[in-house]
């Protein structure tokens, strides 16, 4: 397979991978588009979160993930949290740490933090050199060492936690028109009267109508 541009091997026919481990790899990888070594990871981490919370196939549950780089994407294949369907938060806190936990009708719900220890990526040093983004570290010439690194180390360079996470309820809201573009959006992101397109959060030029 490829990561990026470099050809990699993903050892999935090892005897230490579980047929259902296979097939997440297999599917993540496949929506993700290529083995990055933290979607790799990330497969890890949200099969020991849903273990240690004693979540069941199919259970609908709430994540975060506390990054915007790969983490996300397992939680999305594995569990089917996404951000469309209001059961995946990323807050980007610049962690690899993701947090899993079922909903609630009360202020607060249990949930399973897994994030990757520093302390124990001492022991894996190719994984370090990769994961503290050391100058060091060659996709090219280590990449495949990292895959290798990372199957082999498995669960054991990340750490767990139980935590109690914020539930946060559904809001209702009213419409509004911006006065720029005329557009409707909820009458709370307005700023001013005008939208955050077309103000803080801009990130296009109009430049004619398509057709």
């Amino acid at each position: 397979m490829m990561q990026g541009d470099i050809q990699v091997t993903v050892p999935l026919d090892s005897r230490t991978i579980s047929p259902t481990m296979k097939g997440y790899f297999e599917r993540c990888i496949d929506f993700h588009t290529y083995p990055a070594p933290g979607l790799l990871i990330g497969v890890f981490m949200v099969d020991y979160a849903v273990e240690l919370l004693g979540a069941v196939p199919g259970e609908k549950l709430y994540a975060v993930s506390e990054t915007n780089k790969c983490a996300p994407d397992p939680l999305q294949v594995i569990l089917n949290c996404t951000s469309g369907n209001h059961r995946l938060r990323i807050i980007p806190i610049g962690k690899f740490a993701i947090t899993v936990n079922r909903p609630s009708a009360e202020p607060f719900t249990d949930g399973i933090r897994v994030f990757v220890d520093p302390g124990k990526i001492d022991r894996y040093p190719v994984i370090k050199t990769w994961f503290t983004n050391d100058p060091s570290f060659s996709k090219k010439t280590m990449g495949q060492h990292l895959v290798d690194e990372i199957f082999f180390a498995g669960r054991d360079i990340l750490s767990a936690e139980k935590v109690r996470v914020q539930v946060t309820p559904k809001q209702q809201w009213q419409s509004a028109r911006c006065r720029v573009c005329g557009e409707t959006v909820p009458e709370e992101m307005l700023e001013q009267g005008v939208c955050r397109g077309c103000g803080s959060m801009a990130y296009y030029e109009r430049y004619g109508a398509a057709t």
